[in-house]
């Protein structure tokens, strides 16, 4: 298994939202109501981001397989999902403020940038496969059936999930850090008492 913490996580670029999040864990007592609302798109998003990594095999093949097969970025989905759900946790006026920050980052500066990034090393490895499957499958809005293309689909092993993939993929790092940041949030709503 590999060390789940990612030094690149640590570079001063990621600074801001490490203080941003360690000032709302100490001025902001999450309220119950944003546990309710917040854990679900947390849950479902560390959960979709899981199922990814255990897929993904980067710049080895093309990968179609597992949630790849619905949308062409679960990892990009996931995390936009934990973000909202820890913005929704901190509760009202501050996930709105949260959210505010969040949405239009992502969708107008983030999430384009590496779509177009990753699109065109994808084209450049694998040609008209890659262009039929960014034809087929939306970045990020799931297709309801798995696409199927038997000119790329992964045969056996290749077509499950696999802890050695979810691990070379640092996704245990990610689970990590939503766990203990989770537990913080939990033990200081605890320490504020009733």
């Amino acid at each position: 298994m590999r060390n789940p913490i990612r030094l690149k996580n640590l570079r001063p670029r990621f600074l801001p939202y490490i203080v941003a999040g360690f000032v709302l864990l100490i001025w902001r007592e999450p309220p119950l109501l944003g546990y309710v609302l917040g854990i679900p798109p947390i849950a479902l998003g560390a959960a979709l981001r899981s199922w990814g990594a255990g897929h993904l095999v980067k710049n080895d093949a093309l990968t179609v397989s597992g949630p790849y097969a619905h949308l062409r970025h679960p990892l990009y989905l996931g995390t936009l999902l934990v973000a909202t759900g820890f913005g929704l946790l901190v509760g009202w006026p501050w996930s709105a403020l949260v959210l505010a920050l969040v949405w239009p980052w992502f969708a107008f500066h983030y999430f384009p940038r590496k779509d177009r990034i990753e699109s065109a090393r994808l084209a450049a490895l694998y040609g008209a496969a890659f262009e039929r499957y960014h034809a087929a499958v939306p970045a990020l809005r799931p297709r309801w059936t798995a696409w199927r293309d038997p000119a790329v689909a992964p045969q056996g092993a290749a077509s499950v999930w696999q802890l050695d993939r979810y691990s070379d993929n640092n996704e245990l790092g990610t689970l990590i850090a939503i766990a203990a940041a989770l537990l913080l949030f939990g033990l200081r709503s605890l320490w504020s008492g009733p």
